[in-house]
């Protein structure tokens, strides 16, 4: 017999092995087939760099699904709840979607109709379905949500999931990590629910985040400041569908009338807040910009370099530390729902929060302080030295003692 969480670790080094391993292979096709990001204005990456990284995590993700049917605990995750098999084959099929538009950039219409037919298959034929969620406001608590109003809501979600991974995907590393945290923290909040009895130890969406984040954590190595591959919409689309099942299924998997925390049933609205919570970054880096395109009376489809990340970059931020920062806050998000939900001192969690949000913010903010003094000091260093050679300018010059007849 062996312990689930060994079996949660195996298949987690199996989905990290074999995408680390495959990642070259990826590479070398993406070459021959022309899938290469060649660097534009907007872009961060200063040289040519093959795509198609997503090919690397879907096999390394369906390995370890193939392993995880075979173990002598995880397997009774294919036996309740989605057909796994579906979620496969629609991961496989928005991969495929996401190699042809890394060759061919596709349209956006035509990449919305191919997220829409692999969300509506894993939906439908999978399973995969927001049927009820906890509301801990109003006499009802639980919400339910009939097949007719599921099916559109789940794919909305998926969809919107799908896309804004894929707008992350802007600096060498940033997707595959913010992925790995998200999966990282749903591992963390769908394992605890299973020691305390409310899943089933071999559930779906423990499953699909340990496969997930080891997959991820595989391609990192490839994949972080400077990239040798990105994962290109066949990976950021990929890894948005996987979140997004993981989310689903484990909103649905708890009963809310049976869990007790500090704060009563808010740990199952967690699957909810979690996607909120690590794509508010992507999220609010789209509103701005469309406010900012908008604004200026241009398109806001249009590119432009004002991003978050372009921002970080912009006041001093180096590419590497630039992306640890955001893992940063995407972990504080991220973890700061399960650390609150299942503490039995929450506002003792809470206080360490605000102090990591403020240190944080300090981290994030110094570079652009630090160069605004510097810039103000050569400013005002250039000014005295124009008013000093013209003193019509201003500020009378500094006069120097005039040397009295006879003191020397």
């Amino acid at each position: 017999m062996t312990h689930p969480s060994l079996e949660y670790v195996l298949v987690g080094c199996i989905g990290a092995l074999v995408t680390f391993l495959l990642t070259p292979l990826a590479r070398r096709a993406a070459i021959r087939w022309g899938a290469v990001a060649l660097p534009r204005d907007r872009d961060v990456h200063a040289v040519a760099t093959p795509r198609m990284g997503g090919v690397a995590l879907f096999a390394g993700v369906a390995l370890a699904l193939f392993v995880a049917q075979r173990l002598p605990t995880l397997h009774g995750a294919f036996d309740k709840g989605p057909e796994m098999a579906w979620v496969v084959g629609a991961a496989a099929i928005i991969c495929l979607i996401g190699i042809l538009d890394d060759i061919f950039e596709l349209d956006s219409l035509t990449k919305l109709a191919g997220q829409v037919l692999a969300t509506g298959l894993m939906v439908t034929l999978g399973g995969v379905q927001l049927g009820s969620f906890y509301f801990p406001f109003g006499d009802s608590g639980t919400v339910v949500l009939g097949s007719d109003l599921a099916i559109p809501v789940t794919i909305l979600l998926t969809v919107l999931t799908i896309n804004a991974m894929n707008f992350i995907d802007g600096l060498d590393g940033l997707a595959a990590g913010v992925t790995a945290i998200a999966a990282g923290a749903f591992f963390v909040f769908s394992y605890h629910l299973t020691q305390q009895g409310y899943l089933d130890v071999a559930a779906t969406p423990t499953l699909l985040a340990a496969v997930l984040a080891g997959a991820c954590l595989g391609f990192l190595p490839h994949n972080f400041f400077p990239a040798r591959i990105f994962m290109g919409d066949s990976g950021s689309m990929l890894v948005g569908l996987l979140l997004s099942a993981a989310a689903t299924t484990a909103t649905t998997s708890a009963d809310p009338q049976s869990f007790k925390s500090a704060f009563g049933g808010l740990p199952l609205l967690l699957p909810l807040l979690i996607p909120v919570a690590v794509l508010a970054l992507p999220f609010v880096d789209l509103l701005l910009a469309v406010f900012r395109r908008v604004g200026r009376g241009s398109s806001p489809f249009a590119p432009d370099k004002q991003h978050l990340h372009h921002r970080l970059l912009e006041i001093g931020h180096s590419h590497r530390r630039a992306v640890l920062l955001l893992y940063f806050w995407s972990a504080l998000l991220a973890f700061a729902g399960v650390a609150v939900s299942f503490s039995t001192g929450p506002w003792v969690v809470v206080s360490m929060l605000i102090a990591l949000v403020v240190v944080g913010l300090v981290v994030s903010l110094v570079p652009g302080l630090r160069s605004r003094l510097r810039k103000g000091r050569v400013v005002t260093a250039a000014e005295d030295d124009i008013r000093a050679r013209n003193p019509a300018s201003g500020r009378p010059p500094v006069q120097e003692h005039p040397v009295q007849p006879g003191s020397v």
